[in-house]
């Protein structure tokens, strides 16, 4: 049990997040953001941290141009795609040097389009358009991911973004594998990612209606499919498995860190009952940990799913270049508001996992309650 200071007992929060929502969807209130007394006041009139830290970032995606808000993001995604055809041709070469140089360079496009690109679209941050953010959803995570997008959607904005760090709702179970070893589960379970991806991906769709089983069991085989398919037309493998093991090598290539970040961020901190949640911003700044800036996976798994995953989780709408940006004036505010801003290096959180797996992973995590917040 945490005390917490008496100043941090404001309401208002879960109203204010309802309204940013509005705004993102283009409601009434979307070209002024929250208008009038009633927006910024708490029903004891007083303003909540949450919403003055709200007002705050508004101000500055206001203030920013689009190619702050998505071009960069955009341009980062378009240029994965374009190393797709160089790699495909370098893998075409005799030269070991060459051959490899084109694995990895197909490993890192496939990483950033998967994970960045699937992170982004579904949270709809590529466009503004709702018909382009679905479009854009359904690219991502079904053609280049092999995932269902209503199931990643659900599971990802619905549960872990709606009720993160909460008890039988968000709190980061679905990475536990309680009967692996720690170091079969760190190093090595996560290679067959790939396989197991679209496999879960049929699980989850099972019972929907036959229009969403068609579209996502289409949409994958397609993205697998095409790969395969250039992989023997164009970088000329003799055969199926040799063309299926290199598929396997470059969509295996970032699943080991990709495992690892999102269990670190999350799990060891502090998990919350769902009858005594405190407010969204105490939920947040204790729940979720920033690692610090990596010049590989910044690019390829994007900020907000590494140095600002606080900022993300706090403003899971921005693009990774906008969390970015907020994050000197997030990081400041909460400072100054004597509330924990969490940080952590990889390998520390590599070690205590390491050390403590049977606690961390297998065992149910504690009940965290902030006296004076619920």
């Amino acid at each position: 049990m945490q005390n917490v200071p008496e100043e941090w007992r404001e309401g208002g929060d879960e109203r204010m997040m309802r309204e940013l929502v509005v705004k993102r969807r283009g409601g009434p209130e979307s070209s002024g953001g929250m208008k009038g007394e009633e927006g910024r006041k708490s029903a004891g009139g007083e303003e909540t941290l949450m919403m003055e830290l709200t007002r705050m970032v508004q101000q500055m995606v206001k203030e920013s141009s689009w190619w702050e808000r998505r071009g960069v993001d955009c341009c980062v995604l378009a240029a994965a795609f374009l190393c797709l055809p160089p790699a495909f041709l370098l893998l075409s070469s005799s030269q070991i040097l060459w051959f490899v140089a084109g694995g990895l360079l197909m490993g890192v496009a496939h990483a950033v389009l998967t994970i960045k690109g699937t992170h982004l679209a579904s949270h709809g941050a590529l466009s503004e358009s709702q018909a382009w953010a679905k479009f854009w959803a359904v690219f991502f995570i079904e053609i280049c991911g092999s995932f269902s997008a209503q199931a990643g959607v659900h599971g990802h904005i619905k549960m872990h973004h709606a009720h993160t760090n909460i008890i039988g709702l968000g709190d980061s179970s679905v990475w536990k594998v309680p009967f692996l070893s720690r170091s079969l589960y760190l190093f090595v379970a996560p290679l067959s990612f790939p396989i197991i991806t679209p496999l879960v991906a049929l699980a989850h769709i099972k019972g929907h209606s036959l229009v969403l089983i068609g579209r996502t069991m289409l949409m994958i085989s397609l993205g697998l499919y095409s790969q395969y398919w250039l992989l023997i037309h164009v970088s000329g493998f003799q055969s199926a498995h040799g063309a299926l093991l290199c598929m396997l090598v470059c969509r295996a290539m970032f699943s080991v860190p990709y495992i690892h970040v999102n269990i670190f961020q999350h799990i060891g901190l502090s998990m919350f009952s769902p009858t005594h949640r405190p407010k969204r911003i105490y939920q947040m700044t204790h729940g979720v940990l920033n690692l610090p800036r990596n010049p590989v996976l910044d690019w390829i798994f994007g900020h907000s799913l590494i140095n600002c995953h606080v900022e993300h989780h706090l403003f899971p709408f921005l693009s990774d270049n906008m969390c970015l940006k907020v994050k000197p004036v997030v990081s400041k505010y909460l400072s100054e508001k004597q509330l924990p801003y969490q940080q952590d290096t990889y390998f520390s959180r590599l070690s205590i996992f390491f050390h403590r797996y049977q606690e961390l992973m297998v065992f149910a995590p504690r009940i965290t309650e902030l006296v004076g917040v619920q």
